[in-house]
């Protein structure tokens, strides 16, 4: 059952109607012919390997309406490239994996590393950036959409009502953000979004005091999600992030050069399941400590920017009031999962809220100690005024492996 209830300052897109996808595909090809869509897919080797990128490719090949598939490809060699590219020959359309591992790209991205320009560490992030390159430097797409190549519960309707508010050409939104229920038979999941990012959002506002930019983030019902859209002129002008603070990154830009009333969030599935991360509760370089420690330096240099003053004191009152926010969310979580029959680790739940609090503090430190260190990706607008011909020269290296 949806509702229609708007809360904050973005649009919301809910799942009200049994309208059938037929429908809104029907739409997005009339609108298709004068404005083309892309859809770009950030993807490691081993996820061709497993159940969800033939179910991808499978929903694919319903879909008439895009122009384009572009797979960003990570972690392959010669030949799991080639069968990336042959698995990709089911599409009944025009598709180009980006060998991000070849020789070609690799030039690119030495070079641009000796101008500062490319991303300084690999990861999805930048496995991003290069694939919106390659979108820009063949003109095709006036529209991109992006999602994660580990959905298992993929289906080609979350495709369209992802792209339909951006594509629609009376709608006037420029970026679009996808929100579902996460969940598998052990229970909720979007441990980082429920646990860590709305809690972290409701204590800084309580610290700081209210915040434009707060009040903007804490709208998104699930803010950490990979599935978006977006107009072209949008992807030229993105910095992005290339550590996990990607998704909290793209939309601290969108807020940056857009106002709320061009921004949305759609329902996209009433269930959504994908590959989970590790915890790694030792080791604060991997898993959701990785992830955690990046989303939140990402929120604290984005307030930054904004003129907060940030100090040892400020963060452990922070911590203080997350922990107390946070807790509060468990309860609402616990009771929800109970009503609902789902299982529900109360315990674990527990755990995770006292390892976020820690790293809220240790994020802190690591911010006074180098306030200066901002892992964002120059957008390709600035690249290619330093590099004129970086985006014929990315064109000819896709299309070259490609053939």
């Amino acid at each position: 059952m949806g509702d229609f209830f708007q809360n904050g300052v973005i649009t919301t897109f809910h799942e009200l109607s049994n309208r059938s996808v037929e429908e809104l595909e029907s739409d997005l090809m009339d609108w298709s012919k004068t404005r083309p869509i892309s859809l770009l897919i950030p993807s490691l080797y081993s996820e061709f390997e497993g159940d969800a990128i033939p179910k991808i490719i499978s929903e694919l090949r319903k879909v008439s309406y895009l122009d384009e598939v572009i797979i960003g490809l990570d972690n392959a060699d010669r030949e799991q490239f080639n069968k990336a590219k042959d698995a990709l020959q089911a599409l009944e359309l025009r598709s180009r994996v980006i060998w991000n591992d070849g020789p070609g790209m690799q030039e690119i991205k030495e070079e641009l590393a000796g101008q500062n320009l490319g991303p300084l560490e690999r990861g999805k992030g930048g496995n991003v950036w290069y694939s919106m390159g390659y979108f820009l430097a063949s003109g095709r797409g006036a529209v991109l959409g992006m999602h994660d190549a580990d959905i298992v519960t993929y289906s080609r309707e979350m495709l369209a009502k992802l792209i339909y508010p951006v594509a629609n050409p009376t709608f006037g939104y420029v970026f679009s953000k996808g929100f579902y229920f996460r969940t598998d038979p052990n229970g909720f999941n979007g441990r980082v979004s429920r646990l860590l990012v709305t809690p972290l959002i409701r204590a800084l506002q309580q610290t700081l005091g209210q915040d434009d930019y707060l009040a903007y983030l804490d709208s998104f019902r699930y803010p950490l999600a990979g599935e978006c859209a977006m107009n072209a002129d949008v992807v030229l002008g993105l910095r992005i992030p290339f550590d996990w603070g990607l998704e909290i990154g793209v939309l601290s830009e969108v807020y940056r050069r857009y106002t709320s009333g061009r921004v949305c969030q759609v329902d996209l599935a009433d269930a959504y399941d994908h590959k989970h991360q590790i915890v790694s509760e030792e080791d604060p370089n991997h898993g959701l400590h990785r992830m955690a420690t990046d989303i939140t330096k990402s929120i604290y240099r984005k307030l930054a920017i904004r003129g907060q003053v940030f100090s040892q004191g400020i963060f452990r009152t922070l911590k203080a009031t997350y922990f107390r926010t946070a807790l509060d969310f468990v309860d609402h979580y616990t009771h929800d999962a109970e009503m609902n029959g789902f299982p529900v680790d109360r315990h674990r739940e527990e755990q995770l809220v006292e390892m976020f609090a820690q790293t809220i503090t240790a994020a802190g430190e690591q911010y006074l100690t180098r306030p200066m260190e901002l892992p964002l990706i120059p957008s390709w607008a600035v690249t290619a005024d330093a590099q004129p011909d970086v985006f014929n020269r990315v064109l000819e290296i896709v299309e070259t492996d490609n053939s």
